[in-house]
């Protein structure tokens, strides 16, 4: 590597050769040099050409003024506002020590454009648990919806229960209200037909699912519940792709006159979605085929037909043929080394 030095003096050669009528071009081929590299030098040894203040501000604060502006705006009551606040306030009293930039200069110089005043330190929510299905039964996610009606600001809300291994509606109700009081009846209206001993159920932090009556009810049925962190819809992803395929269907009105009318839409869909609707992420089944282990037989029998169609014509295949294969596991809210294998995976 070149010292600076060395490069300095080979510049100040090549400079004294230009100015006294040396073509560079010529110089770089004798000193086997590129231009490139004479203008990187140049680059390194340019001394820094800027001026500082060439004469004395006369305007300039002293020392006593800054720090009385830093005292105010760190005192009662102008810690927590912005200079285009203190200002006018302070003039008010009869007290002008200087504009808002130049508060705002001081502030910069002085680290002081974060909060000037001590506050607790919002708490970071950690992701929710992972949890595991590998059959019917075992992980449940529900949430709550809306569902406009013909009045505006009125509304109807669907509560809704899905099993994350089959994806199939487990329960519904649709009320005029939300209420602790209407989940903790529907989970125990549930419990008549399902065993729900050990069940992990997760859901949003809503005031129906953490209310005192529902918590009550979770734990007399022996339900294990989690909850996602605040504001963060993906903790909950199956039960908000649920809602997708709801609200986007082309049945879907858009508003209901009543909640009659409501319920008896809601009826026709869930009836549809358990038993006609083709589920992606489960091999393209129903949640009941799912449910019953027909999809095994199905699957079965597609890859059967693709093997006999590539023995046929084994021309139309350049690579395997696709195997449809059941789906053992699923997890809700994967820790971030599974989601990391997944991921390499696909």
């Amino acid at each position: 590597m070149i010292p600076v030095e060395t490069k300095k003096f080979i510049l100040d050669v090549i400079q004294e050769a230009v100015h006294s009528g040396a073509r560079l071009i010529k110089i770089c081929e004798l000193l086997q040099i590129s231009r490139r590299t004479i203008q990187r030098w140049k680059n390194e040894c340019r001394e820094d050409a800027r001026k500082g203040a060439a004469k004395h501000v006369a305007n300039k604060l002293s020392q006593n003024e800054r720090n009385e502006i830093i005292k105010i705006a760190c005192s009662e009551p102008y810690f927590d506002l912005t200079p285009y606040e203190i200002v006018p306030l302070i003039a008010q009293n009869g007290i002008y020590l200087a504009s808002e930039s130049t508060f705002y200069r001081i502030f910069r110089e002085n680290s002081l454009l974060q909060l000037r005043v001590n506050r607790k330190q919002s708490s970071r929510k950690s992701k929710p648990d992972e949890l595991k299905a590998t059959g019917p039964d075992q992980v449940y996610n529900w949430d709550i919806t809306y569902m406009n009606s013909n009045i505006r600001g009125k509304y109807f809300y669907c509560y809704t229960i899905i099993d994350i291994w089959t994806r199939k509606i487990i329960g519904w109700e649709i009320h005029e209200e939300e209420s602790a009081e209407h989940s903790s009846r529907l989970f125990k209206k549930l419990s008549d037909e399902k065993n729900l001993k050990g069940l992990h159920l997760h859901s949003d932090n809503g005031g129906p699912m953490k209310g005192a009556t529902m918590l009550a009810t979770l734990y007399s049925l022996n339900i294990i519940p989690s909850f996602s962190r605040p504001r963060v819809s993906n903790d909950s992803p199956y039960i908000e792709s649920y809602f997708k395929t709801l609200k986007t269907m082309p049945s879907y009105p858009g508003w209901f006159a009543t909640i009659e009318d409501a319920i008896e839409w809601m009826e026709k869909f869930v009836c549809w979605y358990n038993n006609e609707h083709l589920h992606s992420s489960i091999g393209y089944v129903t949640p009941v085929q799912r449910e019953t282990g027909e999809d095994t037989k199905i699957f079965a029998k597609r890859n059967k037909v693709l093997l006999k169609a590539k023995s046929e014509h084994p021309e139309r295949w350049s690579s395997k043929i696709r195997q449809w294969k059941k789906i053992d596991v699923v997890f809700l809210n994967p820790d971030d080394e599974r989601k990391q294998i997944k991921n390499n995976a696909a």
